[in-house]
């Protein structure tokens, strides 16, 4: 079975929302994206990404399912009718995902690899 592990939210301060989440919740960094804060509760992580351009709206930005085998779940996506996006992890040891748009148009990523801080 596939497992939510990632949130990413578009935020307007990566560090005051770290900040926020980590005295709101308890929650601990785990890691620094290009554009942001990974955090993490022990199981999900939660990507706190920098507002970039005027398109770009605060608040969920998509979400990212571990998966056990990344072509297999593919087929099963497509089959369900979304489709891919973008990206392909490069390496076994990248946190890296595939990019795929659901019926809807809602994006999410997809791992086989797992995010930093999130636990299969």
């Amino acid at each position: 079975m596939s497992k939510l592990r990632h949130v990413a939210l578009i935020v307007s301060d990566p560090e005051a929302s770290a900040a926020f989440y980590e005295k709101a919740f308890g929650m601990t960094r785990c890691g620094t994206a290009r554009r942001g804060i990974y955090m993490t509760d022990g199981m999900m992580n939660l990507a706190l990404l920098k507002k970039e351009g005027e398109k770009e709206r605060l608040g969920v930005f998509h979400f990212g399912m571990w998966v056990e085998d990344l072509d297999k779940a593919e087929k099963a996506i497509q089959g369900a009718g979304g489709s891919y996006l973008t990206g392909r992890p490069t390496s076994p040891n990248s946190f890296y995902e595939a990019k795929y748009r659901d019926p809807d148009g809602i994006v999410f990523d997809v791992t086989h690899t797992g995010w930093a801080g999130a636990k299969q």
